[in-house]
């Protein structure tokens, strides 16, 4: 017998396994296979893992046998510092790929936790890479979402490096609305599944610091903040304000 979910968590068991008729699929691996090849990467993934809230998908230094691809849910990846200490380094949502950082040194170099009830497709890295060999298109995807990593990666070290608290938050919600624009939830509103605090974690901004700049956009008019149910109401302005414009009072930062 079924068991049955929760209002706020996405049932997807009835959904079939086959990237062929997995909704993500233009977001995900098989983005402009052909349907041959597309079966022929069915046949690589393992199996679909379910995780609750709070549980590991895999932890620091646990060495690479296998990518991920959310089907559903939120995950956070979080590192260790020199000093020892918790850093947390991103945010996945469904449609994208955890474990491609490994690939280097066949070591994860984080540990990656369900924020929420997620569902995984795990994709063994051994059977996946050679395909890939076998199957241009794998590949030349596989090198565009290492493409887009790097570049995450980038916007990340810039954000933190030059940006202000403010263009920092800003840039954060403009690249979360882009990212759920492209699951067809809208760039508008949205949940965030993560704490204030990870957020703070991942831009680089105390608790406190990412709570009195929510409270102060939603003043402005920039969002509604609902628990965690955001909605963007001046995009142009947020998007200016990621991009460093000045605003008469900004000095109140």
């Amino acid at each position: 017998m079924q068991k049955k979910e929760a209002a706020t968590v996405i049932n997807i068991s009835s959904i079939k396994a086959a990237c062929k008729d997995c909704t993500l699929r233009e977001l995900c691996l098989p983005l402009g296979l052909s349907e041959p090849d597309l079966s022929a990467l069915d046949k690589v993934i393992k199996r679909r893992r379910t995780l609750k809230k709070g549980e590991l998908l895999y932890r620091y230094g646990d060495p690479l046998r296998s990518l991920y691809a959310i089907r559903s849910g939120t995950l956070k990846t979080t590192g260790l510092i020199e000093d020892g200490r918790a850093q947390v380094t991103g945010f996945y949502l469904p449609g994208e790929l955890l474990g491609i950082d490994a690939i280097n040194t066949d070591l994860h170099p984080c540990s990656a936790e369900a924020l929420e009830t997620s569902e995984v497709c795990e994709i063994p890295f051994d059977s996946l890479e050679e395909l890939a060999q076998k199957v241009p298109g794998l590949q030349h995807q596989l090198l565009r979402i290492m493409s887009r990593e790097i570049v995450r990666d980038e916007d990340m070290l810039m954000m933190l490096g030059r940006m202000s608290a403010e263009e920092r938050l800003a840039s954060c919600l403009m690249s979360f609305s882009r990212r759920f624009a492209r699951l067809g939830t809208g760039a508008v509103e949205f949940r965030l599944s993560m704490s204030r605090q990870d957020l703070g974690d991942y831009l680089g901004l105390a608790l406190e610091t990412v709570s009195r700049l929510l409270s102060r956009f939603q003043e402005e008019n920039l969002i509604n903040v609902h628990g965690r149910q955001i909605v963007l109401r001046d995009l142009d302005r947020l998007r200016a304000m990621a991009a460093g414009a000045p605003r008469e009072n900004s000095a109140r930062a």
